[in-house]
């Protein structure tokens, strides 16, 4: 089953566990059933439309998921939920 990073600020919701392992072949479906073990989590990560909220960005086996809530997971995957980083360097002058 994949195991899945417990933000610091979400451990609350999972009794101070820093990792779960959950089942799910998407990041959908992992969200799906972190809810049903920990309720209220689900909240945390995602809005009101079901997608992932767009201040979070998903890490997938070390990699940031340009596919989000859709990206297949395999059994030994490795899900974390990172805040996302936006912006750059700006031109001055």
């Amino acid at each position: 089953m994949p195991i899945v990073g417990i933000p610091s600020l979400l451990r609350e919701l999972t009794q101070g566990q820093e990792k779960v392992t959950v089942p799910g072949e998407t990041v959908r479906q992992v969200i799906a059933n972190l809810e049903q073990r920990y309720p209220g989590i689900q909240r945390r990560l995602c809005d009101e439309d079901g997608r992932l909220r767009s201040n979070l960005a998903v890490v997938v086996d070390g990699v940031v998921s340009q596919q989000r809530m859709r990206h297949k997971l395999i059994e030994t995957s490795e899900v974390y939920f990172m805040p996302a980083i936006s912006g750059g360097a700006s031109e001055i002058g």
